[in-house]
């Protein structure tokens, strides 16, 4: 059974409100920049760019540049998908 995009996007927005973050999911409208994460937030006091992607999928080589530019600020860039989505919860904890 596929998971869809929405479906993780949904996960990650409860997992972020347990862990008291706050975040925003920036319009794809196409006047912005190009392969900006979904979901951008800050876990307590620190900057978390989180890509979702449905089932197994990974982050496109525009996405994954714009992940390792955020790694490279200091701030944390990943990508959540069906796999690894149940995770994200101890992995933002480790900000708490």
């Amino acid at each position: 059974m596929r998971t869809k995009e929405g479906a993780i996007k949904e996960k990650v927005k409860k997992i972020l409100a347990e862990v008291g973050a706050w975040y925003f999911m920036p319009s794809a409208n196409g006047y912005g920049r190009s392969a900006i994460p979904d979901i951008v937030a800050c876990v307590n006091g620190h900057f978390v760019a989180i890509e979702c992607k449905a089932d197994n999928l990974k982050p496109t080589l525009l996405q994954e540049r714009e992940l390792n530019r955020i790694a490279e600020s200091k701030g944390t860039g990943i990508c959540v998908n069906a796999e690894n989505v149940d995770q994200l919860k101890d992995f933002l904890r480790g900000f708490v």
